[in-house]
């Protein structure tokens, strides 16, 4: 199942919008490398890319939600934590399976739905917030 970006899917802040976009599509890569049965190192490479991309994009959002003093921000914080760890715990499940793809597509459905849960019900409020600032 691909995760795609949507429209209803934009936060409204330019540059969170931009990494979310490019998350899925790191994330769409490495499902449709474990459904094509890619090479293991393949696999590896991309695991450690959306891990380490994941991390930066959780600094710079927290870091904006600091400068823009969101009053939301220890929730995400903790969301933000506890995501790193379910990847940290997916990746240690690859690795310690000697590398069994259907780890990976299995992770699918989680992924997708913490990535679009999230979103939605998390950081758009980020967006709702950046326009009250405009007032």
């Amino acid at each position: 199942m691909p995760i795609v970006w949507t429209p209803d899917l934009s936060v409204g802040v330019d540059h969170i919008d931009e990494q979310h976009k490019i998350w899925f599509e790191m994330a769409n890569e490495l499902f449709e490398a474990g459904k094509e049965r890619r090479a293991r190192d393949y696999i590896d490479k991309m695991l450690g890319f959306l891990d380490e991309y994941t991390k930066q994009h959780f600094r710079d959002e927290e870091a904006y939600m600091e400068e823009i003093r969101y009053p939301e921000i220890e929730a995400q914080k903790k969301a933000h934590a506890n995501f790193v760890n379910e990847l940290a715990r997916l990746k240690s499940e690859y690795e310690s399976s000697g590398g069994n793809i259907l780890v990976i597509i299995n992770a699918n459905k989680m992924v997708i739905n913490w990535l679009t849960n999230h979103i939605k019900n998390m950081d758009k409020k980020i967006g709702d917030y950046v326009k009250t600032l405009g007032s």
